[in-house]
């Protein structure tokens, strides 16, 4: 799973909507509306896409520098600093790749001085949510916002004292339940070995 696949975004979908409906509520013309004079010259529906000249698609992250148990994970741009956050794969006890981390520092001046996105496999009870603890201490449980083809995410923000929780941490604990055992829990391990050296490391990301 640690190689996601893209998907056809919500947004793409509600985009084109307005045009399909535009399209199913054409009316015949009267007298009143003369019909286009010629085929070819009627207005093209609201919302679809012209196309644009071919060239390189945006440019995928790369591993920047490993810390620890973490990857630096970068984004090219063209111009200015390039985004990067961190990054870790969590697997199971057999060794199974389950969920993925990305951590990102968050611009100063909000209750959240970091964000997270945590994607879990599509069999995991939503309604469960996700708890995080460091150390075997008490955890913290945060809601899923949505699910794609690939997994479901959990977007997440860390307060200061949480990201210093992660610094002087050992490991810590993301507890996943599965929604065909809805009785149990899979606890993932995520190690926090150089993950100090890894936030430092990171780019604050705007969006």
């Amino acid at each position: 799973m640690h190689k996601l696949l893209s998907s056809l975004s919500l947004a793409a979908v509600l985009a084109l909507a307005p045009a399909l409906h535009a399209q199913d509520t054409t009316t015949e013309p009267t007298n009143d509306e003369p019909a286009a004079e010629a085929e070819g010259t009627t207005p093209l529906a609201e919302g679809l896409s012209m196309g644009e000249e071919d060239g390189p698609l945006p440019a995928e992250p790369y591993v920047k520098a490993e810390h620890g148990d973490w990857k630096l994970q970068c984004f090219p741009v063209d111009e200015g600093e390039e985004p990067c956050q961190l990054y870790q794969l969590l697997k199971d006890e057999v060794g199974t790749d389950v969920a993925e981390v990305a951590i990102f520092r968050l611009p100063s001046g909000g209750q959240a001085v970091a964000g997270a996105t945590v994607t879990v496999p599509l069999e995991t009870l939503l309604t469960a949510q996700l708890t995080i603890a460091v150390d075997g201490g008490k955890g913290k449980r945060y809601p899923f916002s949505f699910c794609s083809p690939v997994g479901c995410y959990a977007r997440i923000g860390f307060t200061a004292d949480d990201i210093a929780a992660f610094k002087r941490g050992a490991k810590a604990t993301v507890t996943l339940v599965p929604a065909p055992a809805p009785d149990q829990t899979v606890d993932l391990e995520m190690s926090l070995l150089g993950f100090s050296a890894a936030f430092d490391a990171s780019t604050v990301i705007e969006n």
